[in-house]
């Protein structure tokens, strides 16, 4: 929830100023917001809510593994901002219907595939 709210929040600043301070196309002022939350969340995300060891895996595996989950959830945000935005509904709207969604979809990839445990990295057998 931290590394989430670090996201939405530095996001939610840098998309008004640009989309209502200097009328930038609400399109690149997303981007613009996006490159600033998603840099302060990989740092939140890896070094505080899933820190600690990561067998096998390297800095540079975690960052893969980011971005190409982030390039996913960046086509899926977008449809559903632009998809609000083009029955009238404003991106600053759309900023939080898409953080409802992504607060379950990012958990969810990284614990278990972006920053995963001993214990997620491998099946467990009971007896």
């Amino acid at each position: 929830m931290l590394g989430g709210g670090v996201y939405f929040w530095s996001g939610y600043g840098i998309f008004a100023l640009g989309y209502s301070v200097f009328h930038v196309w609400w399109l690149w002022a997303k981007i613009a917001a996006d490159i600033i939350g998603w840099t302060l969340n990989y740092l939140v995300q890896r070094y505080y809510a899933f820190a600690g060891t990561h067998p096998g895996m390297r800095e540079m595996d975690h960052v893969k593994r980011y971005i190409f989950i982030e390039s996913i959830g960046f086509v899926l945000d977008y449809l559903i901002i632009a998809g609000l935005n083009r029955v009238g509904i404003t991106p600053y709207f759309g900023f939080f219907v898409s953080a409802a969604f992504f607060t379950v979809w990012s958990y969810l990839w990284y614990k278990y595939w972006v920053f995963p445990g001993a214990s997620d990295s491998k099946p467990t057998v009971s007896h």
